[in-house]
């Protein structure tokens, strides 16, 4: 199937849900993806992200992914991308990477 383009007419929006964690892309006001999140004052974890299989190719999961990194960055948090899209989408961009939350912790010998 080749990919859809978004309408003209149409305005992409992500918004933080806060009371429900999570940022939503909306396309025109109608919700068609998320990517949870569990915030600290020093870390944001994103478990799982979703956009709509009938939007596939569209770009909405690289406006969404784009836009948490970009608030994460804001708050002058690290990221810790478990899930997969997430995860990939900072790999191949390298702009966000130093983002990446490393592990500081010493194992005792």
């Amino acid at each position: 199937m080749p990919a859809q383009s978004l309408p003209d007419s149409s305005h992409v929006d992500v918004v933080d849900v806060a009371e429900a964690s999570r940022f939503e892309v909306r396309v025109g006001g109608e919700t068609v993806g998320y990517a949870d999140y569990l915030r600290t004052d020093a870390l944001v974890v994103y478990p799982h992200t979703v956009v709509d299989p009938a939007r596939n190719g569209q770009g909405l999961g690289s406006t969404l992914a784009r836009a948490v990194l970009e608030d994460a960055r804001e708050r002058g948090l690290s990221v810790l991308p478990t899930c997969p899209f997430i995860a990939a989408w900072m790999a191949r961009h390298p702009e966000y990477q130093a983002l990446a939350y490393q592990n500081r912790s010493r194992v005792a010998d």
